[in-house]
């Protein structure tokens, strides 16, 4: 019987049903014979389908296309970035080889690098290339930027490396971007290989470029080399300022103070602007040369020059560090009468200079006039108010805080815990501590703690203060064993004060003022023994206590006295002015401590007259050279000591002189034989 056996079928053409229904090969094969009754139509060939048409390209309008790029371009001019993108990707399905306009591209490029998104940037890169757009030096500078923005540095890399023409701005570009990236190094690599090329052609953009990789880098050999390029191109000699203020910062950041202001020095009169001057300051500031940043800044007002916020905000925080409030009114004075309004930055700045140097009124009226203010200005007006025990003040500028619907940070509640502490108030300090518990976003840390410990410590709550050490959710700090050890001399509590001083010594035995506070507290306790035993360990460590210091600011001008200070041109009259008011006090009630360690003399010193201490001969210098209605005020590197509390308290009635004292702890506002501070500090 002849078998007429159908065509294969074309793979392609074979359905899923077809392939569901075909029969296996083997049995195809072993179907030698079949009934006579079968279909002969399922034997006869499959007719051959007609061959498909190629699909044609679809070719969009070019109208539509055109208002396509149109709004592309819109969105992204608006900083509609990812409208604009999404609009690329409908461009892109309609016509996904057809090349875009130039300004289109441009425009989706920044959208991408607005975005940070490295997937956007490589479709926009791949429709660029992938259309055949004719990519020029721009463009590809553009693109560039783009990878480089979006951490794409192996991308980067390959545009870089496969631009037939390269600009200086493509080497800026490049440079800048491994910069960004935390790749200083290969910056600074690139750079040699563009030296190496154009040598002195080098634009000085790139060098600074460079200047900054070396700044980043912190390699004072490479800035140094690039120092000598700048010399060489005599960049600087064409008036590129800005990259002798990129030099200046190189040498600060690598703390070569000296080399910066030779760069500043060997400015051209034209270069030497706003920004130099400034650059000059931030370099004395960040290296604390405070003589230096005053001499600098007088020689600037005298240049003509003017000054800006950055300027203000510079110099008031060297004015609030020296204490020169009066220069700091005069600079704030002269940006008045140039029209120059404070920004945020300044006003805060000038609310935080007025709370360090009492002036609370000031302080307050700067705040209110504000047109913005920032969480970090409350926070400064709420710590000034504090530390000058103000408490009540701070707590109403905390609750307005609330109520206007301001987050407080752990700074804020720092703040408001130490005006309570400062102030004695327990119970107000105990809610906000609980408030601050209940926050979900601030969550008390361990000087929070330290704060609430001293609170309770500051009434005799000794209990309360070492219960709120055990029961903290954290590992004691040596904040808190402090702050319980200050509250234990305070309130001679010879078992807490043991415990706490082993705590803390154990975590600081370096630390000189834990040893201080205990040898107060045996030599008040009377036990002498002790005591002695303090200062063997103190000799035996080889710790001995800084000389102190303290000053006063008289006629713009600071007078700084030391221990037994016999230096000052008024030395005589200063004395006899100090011994007839230690008459006076005396006369009226005062009585020398003689149970208290001294801070700023040496141990085996104190048995010398303790009537000459630092902040005795500022306070006479003061009554003897302002007048009678003036209020003293006296800054000091270290704490007061007891006696000298004393004493000042005395010296205000006797006077009728109001004094402020800016110690190593706090303010002290004496008036009228009264300290702000209740005695406790």
């Amino acid at each position: 019987m002849e078998l007429h056996l159908a065509a294969p079928c074309h793979p392609r053409l074979l359905t899923s049903t077809h392939r569901a229904n075909a029969a296996p090969a083997s049995t195809m094969a072993s179907s030698t014979s079949c009934s006579s009754s079968a279909d002969e139509s399922a034997l006869k060939p499959r007719p051959r389908l007609p061959r498909r048409s190629p699909v044609p390209r679809f070719k969009p309008s070019p109208t539509r296309l055109a208002s396509l790029c149109s709004a592309i371009e819109q969105r992204a001019a608006a900083g509609l970035h990812r409208e604009a993108l999404d609009l690329f990707r409908l461009a892109r399905a309609r016509a996904p080889f057809t090349p875009l306009p130039a300004p289109t591209y441009h425009a989706l490029v920044a959208a991408a690098e607005a975005l940070r998104e490295p997937g956007e940037a490589a479709a926009v890169g791949w429709h660029m290339e992938g259309s055949g757009f004719e990519m020029d030096v721009y463009a590809c500078n553009r693109v560039l930027g783009m990878y480089l923005a979006c951490g794409m540095l192996a991308e980067a890399r390959q545009v870089f490396e496969g631009m037939p023409e390269r600009s200086a701005v493509t080497w800026g570009i490049m440079m800048g971007g491994m910069v960004d990236r935390g790749r200083p190094r290969a910056a600074l690599a690139l750079f040699r290989e563009l030296w190496a090329e154009a040598g002195t052609g080098t634009g000085s953009r790139t060098v600074m470029v460079a200047i900054r990789a070396a700044t980043t880098a912190g390699s004072l050999q490479a800035g140094r080399q690039l120092h000598c390029c700048v010399t060489k191109m005599d960049a600087c000699d064409d008036g590129n300022q800005y990259l002798g203020c990129a030099l200046l910062d190189m040498y600060s950041k690598c703390g070569c103070v000296d080399e910066a202001r030779w760069v500043f020095n060997g400015m051209l009169p034209q270069q030497r602007n706003l920004v130099a001057w400034n650059s000059m300051l931030a370099v004395y500031v960040l290296h604390g040369c405070n003589e230096e940043v005053l001499e600098l800044y007088n020689d600037m007002c005298v240049s003509g020059v003017g000054m800006d916020q950055f300027t203000f905000s510079t110099m008031l925080g060297v004015f609030s560090r020296l204490g020169l409030l009066e220069h700091a009114k005069q600079a704030h004075a002269g940006l008045i009468q140039r029209g120059v309004l404070l920004d945020v930055v300044g006003n805060t700045a000038l609310v935080d200079l007025y709370c360090k140097w009492g002036r609370m009124e000031d302080a307050r009226s700067i705040f209110e006039r504000m047109p913005k203010r920032n969480l970090i200005c409350w926070n400064a007006l709420i710590a000034g108010y504090g530390y000058h025990g103000m408490g009540d003040e701070a707590i109403e500028m905390f609750d307005r805080l609330i109520a206007e619907g301001i987050a407080p940070n752990h700074v804020t509640f720092l703040a408001v815990l130490n005006a309570c502490r400062f102030s004695g108030l327990v119970e107000e300090g105990k809610k906000i501590f609980q408030f601050m518990t209940q926050n979900q976003r601030v969550k008390p840390r361990a000087m929070h703690y330290a704060c609430v410990i001293e609170l309770f410590g500051r009434e005799g709550l000794l209990d309360e203060a070492y219960s709120m050490i055990r029961r903290a959710p954290l590992t004691p700090t040596a904040n808190m064993w402090g702050a319980l050890l200050t509250a234990s001399r305070i309130h001679k509590n010879m078992h807490l004060a043991k415990l706490a001083a082993e705590q803390l010594l154990a975590m600081e035995p370096e630390k000189i003022n834990s040893y201080v506070v205990l040898l107060n507290l045996y030599i008040s306790s009377g036990r002498p023994d002790d005591a002695h035993k303090v200062i063997e360990t103190l000799k035996r460590k080889g710790l001995y206590i800084d000389a102190a210091c303290s000053w006063v600011t008289v006629k713009k001008k600071d007078h700084r006295f030391f221990f037994k200070d016999s230096l000052h041109p008024r030395v005589a009259e200063l004395y006899s002015r100090l011994d007839a008011l230690m008459k006076e006090i005396k006369e009226i009630g005062y009585v020398a401590e003689e149970d208290v360690f001294l801070p700023d003399i040496h141990p085996d010193e104190q048995k010398i007259s303790r009537g000459y201490h630092s902040e005795r001969l500022a306070i006479a210098f003061g009554l003897i050279s302002t007048s009678s209605h003036t209020s003293l005020r006296i800054t000091q590197s270290h704490r007061l000591c007891g006696d000298c509390h004393e004493v000042m308290k005395f010296v205000t009635k006797v006077t009728n002189r109001e004094i402020v004292v800016r110690d190593g702890s706090r303010f002290h506002h004496f008036k009228l034989g009264i300290c702000s501070c209740g005695d406790y500090w």
